[in-house]
């Protein structure tokens, strides 16, 4: 018994497999929201049509945020959280661990950061990513 049935699983493959699973061991499920109950043919009907029209809702909503995202990118916009350094120490840690020999782990500790955090920081930024 659960509460609702998006709560059970992700994927309809997911959700049809444990409910397989558990009718083979003469289980029956219940969800109170929606009112299923696999203890029956309708039952099981209504689950698989629920179940399907919930991954169809996820994937509409993972779509939407694809594109969005990808929209915002189009644009110039940010994603993800704020850069922990700024472009200008970005490229004067670049600078000094390239040009004037300092050390890796002496500039990642200046600035906060594990010395493979500076690593891939500075490569992201020679690489354009």
């Amino acid at each position: 018994m659960v509460w609702r049935l998006d709560r059970l699983g992700r994927s309809l493959i997911h959700l049809v497999q444990l409910i397989n699973e558990l009718g083979t061991r003469d289980v029956h499920f219940q969800s109170l929201s929606e009112l299923i109950d696999t203890a029956s043919s309708g039952g099981r009907l209504v689950f698989h049509m629920m179940a399907a029209l919930a991954e169809f809702v996820r994937s509409l909503i993972s779509e939407r945020t694809r594109a969005g995202m990808a929209a915002a990118r189009r644009i110039g916009r940010h994603m993800g959280r704020k850069p922990i350094l700024s472009d200008e120490e970005l490229r004067s840690a670049a600078y000094a661990v390239s040009h004037q020999g300092a050390h890796l782990s002496d500039v990642a500790k200046r600035h906060g950061l594990a010395p493979r955090s500076l690593r891939r920081m500075i490569q992201a930024r020679v690489h354009g990513k």
